[in-house]
């Protein structure tokens, strides 16, 4: 399998995370797709990475997706229940921690306009939306180890990327100061090596 992707995307290091907990072996292809001569319009005509290369060249995109596939491919180190309602609040999680890094990445682009066309109260907007979501992780979560329980899962692969990408795009966001918990699970998270390893460059 080859995953196609960048240094930079919080998409990107979640499914590099799971491979690397499922211990799949890869080719991780870096491909930007900002430039100019990028080929993932190729392989996903959204334009967007990661994009996952299966052995018969069919391709995969959408990190919620590939993730969920992978999990799939290997029966060790399970991060998705296979049904019922523990899966659903697993899957949860991840669409809450995604979401985060939906507002994170549009606020981020937002301050990468000329100055004179940024819109303050669109970014605003966007971080509202974080800090909302962080205050129900926290809740959430309350003094449990993992984000769903005694166990890690996909919500804390989730949830870890979206942290990490705040520090990366938005390192003034004070998530840590406000949730004790969310930094007591990152702390842990990146003693994993497969956080440690994946942390976002450029």
């Amino acid at each position: 399998m080859k995953l196609i992707g960048s240094l930079t995307s919080p998409y990107v290091r979640k499914a590099r995370i799971v491979l690397a907990e499922k211990k799949i072996e890869y080719e991780f292809v870096l491909d930007n797709p900002w430039n100019a001569d990028t080929g993932v319009p190729g392989l996903n005509p959204l334009g967007k990475v990661p994009v996952l290369v299966l052995d018969d060249d069919s391709t995969l995109f959408d990190s919620r997706v590939i993730v969920e596939y992978l999990d799939g491919v290997s029966p060790n180190n399970r991060l998705l229940p296979a049904t019922g309602r523990e899966r659903i609040r697993i899957k949860r999680w991840e669409a809450l921690a995604d979401g985060v890094l939906d507002a994170a990445v549009a606020a981020f682009l937002e301050t990468r306009r000329p100055e004179q066309e940024q819109s303050i109260a669109a970014i605003g907007r966007q971080r509202e939306k974080i800090d909302r979501s962080l205050e129900m992780m926290s809740e959430e979560m309350g003094e449990q180890p993992w984000c769903s329980g005694n166990a890690f899962s996909l919500a804390d692969v989730a949830v870890g990327a979206a942290l990490g990408y705040l520090d990366f795009r938005l390192a003034d966001t004070d998530w840590r100061g406000q949730h004790a918990n969310l930094a007591r699970l990152f702390d842990e998270l990146m003693a994993r090596p497969s956080f440690a390893e994946t942390i976002p460059q450029g």
